[in-house]
């Protein structure tokens, strides 16, 4: 089978990579397109993952944004009349989902955010299946189909990641040294728009530091008083710094959401909720919500410091972790399964929504 799948920010590229990887493994073509946004094409290079550019940018205003979209769907369209897909998969991509349409191929996406207005309404109009969570709060109609996961057990799920602590020696901290994990976002996503998060960050990140060592991993221009702990590794192992992290704090909900995954308690600082996010927040209390613009800068430092008197947060996390994990599918797997028994697929899981649990993978992490 013959299959597009579209990166247009680096977390698709983690989400994505072991069901590349293991669908490759069984004899599928994947041609990959990307948008080139801050570490994508980085990262897609490291795993190993052929590529071609579909733009230099993922616009930073609606008038980008809008040029973007339309050179990327002819470049898609382009695409596709040469390599001739059977299915295109991958995230809520407008560009995608019109595509299959007009080539009268099946378009599977995994989604988790609720908010993005515009990407999910072409989809629910062009695509064939949105698979969610069953935290998805948002009603996507009869093409939606969930399932317990979250997008980021596509790769932090124990079958594909082990953590590594020789990150610990890279950031010169030793097992028993307490480190914090700052993360600030760019704001210019299209679901960012109208929202906020951390305004004092000088005044933030001097408080965390009474309780360990800041570093702070951010997607745009910092302050020049907070550079000095800008995180200086390669950012395909900010997950095993964010594993052995004591607490994360900071406004992007899928770092928040990795924490919780991976056990580590999460801070997530922005106006824009999740559905996702509230169940790990409400079932697993791993991660804690400040969404009100009003009074999230006390809440947030009364919280960390809540968190980081605690001498056993860490262990506390672990536990809790497995909790998550025992009630989570692998989703890689899964969605392996899916596509290569489509539509026959999609009959069954809604016959019988048990047979999630039995697709285990074979695919691990070869680090």
């Amino acid at each position: 089978m013959r299959l597009l799948l579209s990166v247009e920010h680096p977390a698709w590229v983690h989400q994505f990579r072991y069901l590349i990887k293991e669908l490759t493994n069984k004899g599928h073509e994947i041609k990959v397109v990307a948008i080139r946004k801050d570490v994508t094409c980085e990262l897609l290079d490291y795993f190993d993952i052929p590529y071609e550019i579909i733009s230099e940018t993922s616009g930073k205003n609606f008038v980008e944004k809008g040029y973007v979209f339309f050179n990327t769907l002819a470049k898609i369209f382009n695409i596709s009349r040469e390599f001739k897909p059977d299915m295109y998969i991958g995230r809520y991509s407008p560009m995608m989902a019109i595509n299959s349409f007009l080539f009268r191929k099946p378009h599977i996406i995994y989604e988790d955010t609720e908010h993005a207005l515009f990407c999910l309404a072409i989809c629910r109009l062009f695509s064939n299946v949105i698979v969610t969570s069953t935290s998805f709060t948002k009603d996507l109609g009869s093409k939606q189909l969930k399932i317990e996961a979250y997008k980021e057990l596509f790769y932090l799920h124990p079958n594909y990641f082990s953590p590594n602590n020789q990150i610990l020696k890279e950031i010169n901290v030793d097992e028993n040294q307490r480190f914090i994990i700052v993360r600030f976002v760019a704001w210019d996503a299209h679901h960012d728009i109208g929202q906020h998060g951390i305004s004092d960050k000088i005044g933030l990140v001097k408080e965390l530091e009474n309780y360990g060592r800041v570093i702070i991993t951010s997607e745009g221009v910092l302050p020049t008083e907070l550079e000095e702990y800008r995180m200086r590794v390669s950012p395909e192992k900010l997950h095993d710094l964010l594993y052995y992290a004591t607490l994360y704090v900071g406004e992007g909900s899928t770092t928040a959401s990795e924490c919780a995954v991976l056990g580590t308690h999460a801070i997530y600082v922005n106006t824009l909720r999740l559905g996702y996010i509230n169940e790990e927040e409400e079932k697993y209390k791993l991660v804690y919500t400040f969404s009100d613009p009003f009074t999230m800068e006390e809440g947030v430092l009364e919280k960390a410091q809540e968190l980081l008197r605690d001498p056993d947060l860490q262990a506390k996390g672990k536990v809790k972790r497995e909790r998550l994990l025992a009630d989570k599918i692998d989703v890689t797997a899964f969605m392996v399964w899916f596509v290569e028994n489509y539509p026959e697929s999609a009959t069954e899981m809604r016959k019988n929504s048990r047979v999630q649990y039995s697709c285990i993978s074979v695919v691990g992490d070869e680090r």
